[in-house]
Formats: C-alpha cells, structure tokens, sequence
C-alpha cells in the first residue's frame, strides 16, 4: 500500500477493522510486555550493559512483528550504503524524524548498534516498560533543568560513544502531525561538535500508518530514508542542525508529497479566511 492510500477516505466497514484489529494489538503489547519486563527486571539483577539492552530489543521486535501480522504495518529503508558507512564510521549522532510510536520500537531492531535514547525521565514511571527502561543504559533527563539535563547528556553522550554504542535523540523532541515540521533543537550538533561526532539524519513517514496520539494503525509501509552522514568539523551547532532539517524535510517531501501538499492547502485556506 502506497503513503496516498492514506489520504483515501476509508469506509465504515474498513475503519471497523481497523479498530478492531489495533485492538489485538494493543492487548498482543500489554500481554507480552508484563512477563518480559519482569524477566528484564530479574535478569538485570545479574547482568548490566548490552545483554539487558538485547533481552529489550527482544521484546520491541515482537511488538514491530505484531504491528505487522496483526495490523498490517510494513516498512522498507532507503539509504542502507549511508547505514553501512555509519557503521564503519563507529561512534555516530542519530537524529531521525519523529512522528509516531512506531520508529521509537523500530529503530533499535535496524540499527547496526545499540542506541542510547536521550528521554525525558517520566517514561520511567510507565507500569512494566518505564521499569524496564530504567535498567538500560540510556539518557534520561529532567526537562525542567536545562543546564543539569546538558550536562547529562555531553557526559551521558561521551561515555556511550566511547564503548560504540550510538546515541539517538529526536531533533523536534515530540512527536509531530503528519505533513508538518516541528522546531528543529541544536542540541545533537551541539554534541556532535562538542564531541567531534558525525551525525545520520533520518526521514521516516510513520504516520502514515500510526499516527501520533492515537491507538488506532492503518494498514501501509513505513518508509525510512537514511541520510549521509555530516560531519561536525569546522561548524556551528544551530547551522549544523540547518543542515540536518533541511535534508529530513525534503525527504519527507518525497516520502509523503500529499501529506506536505494538504498541510500547505489548509494553511492557505486558514490564512485566506482571516483575510
């Protein structure tokens, strides 16, 4: 199914199934997640680092899997000889697109390394997968505290870099409506810079079949777009992250056109009407 199969309007009967089926879904999550949140607890208790982010990354492919026997969801990346030379490359700054739920679970099963997310410390909380969460070794931080959460990141960063592992952090930091773009946040060039890191932007139309702040998936493939990677050298983070957003954003212009062009439609049509 193509992105534009978004855009037609579904029928009752298609949007019952729809439902009915992300139903399963979300129950296939919460059931397989207690037992192995629970095993991850257990198992950190005897082993720390990479094993407790595998037996993770375990469960994440068995929800991807879900989302595509049950609900129909396929995916299929562009880009993979820029993946290969981020692998040669070693220590290496994701910053992807982020729309929904759906490349947060994905990314660590199609990644060539482990990834350290830099996140906002009220995940932890979640019942079952936040208490998981807090047994990785990831990058949690207190918005509220922007100088402490900086600084937990450049030594949090440096420190997962160092051992391989790569550290993945959302530039527009929320989740964002299909067929917009958020305010791109300097903070990963920042650490690039900071660490003389090359950073690997990434395009991804996940929306397109899990929409952000909703439950509900639609049946489709999600494109991901592997971006070269750009070195820090000799640059400044805010340029840096132009650089960055304008690659993403014309990707998701060739991944998704109908999508940008109806956002572009509407506001023109909202602007024309205060006029």
């Amino acid at each position: 199914m193509a992105a534009s199969a978004f855009n037609a309007k579904p029928t009752a009967l298609q949007t019952l199934w729809w439902r009915l089926r992300s139903i399963v879904f979300i129950l296939w999550m919460a059931v397989t997640v207690v037992p192995w949140a629970l095993a991850v607890l257990v198992f950190s208790i005897f082993k720390k680092g990479d094993p407790v982010y595998w037996m993770c990354v375990g469960w994440l492919r068995t929800a991807i899997w879900g989302a595509r026997v049950i609900c129909g969801v396929h995916h299929r990346m562009s880009g993979l000889e820029n993946l290969d030379a981020a692998h040669r490359a070693g220590a290496v700054i994701v910053l992807p697109k982020h729309q929904s739920t759906w490349e947060t679970f994905a990314f660590p099963c199609l990644m060539p390394h482990p990834l350290a997310y830099v996140f906002k410390r009220e995940l932890l909380y979640v019942p079952f997968f936040g208490w998981a969460m807090a047994r990785m070794d990831m990058i949690h931080i207190d918005r509220s505290k922007r100088a402490d959460a900086w600084k937990r990141v450049a030594e949090q960063g440096r420190k997962h870099m160092a051992r391989g592992t790569w550290v993945i952090m959302f530039p527009e930091g929320t989740r964002i409506a299909r067929g917009e773009a958020g305010t791109y946040k300097p903070g990963g060039t920042r650490l690039a810079v900071d660490t003389g890191t090359p950073v690997m932007p990434i395009a991804v139309n996940s929306a397109v079949c899990w929409p952000r702040k909703s439950l509900m998936l639609r049946p489709g493939v999600v494109d991901l777009s592997i971006g070269p990677l750009i070195s820090p050298v000799g640059r400044e983070p805010t340029e840096m992250m132009r650089e960055v957003q304008a690659w993403i954003e014309g990707e998701m212009h060739r991944l998704d056109p109908t999508a940008y062009a109806d956002a572009h439609a509407e506001k023109n049509s909202v602007a024309a009407a205060r006029t």
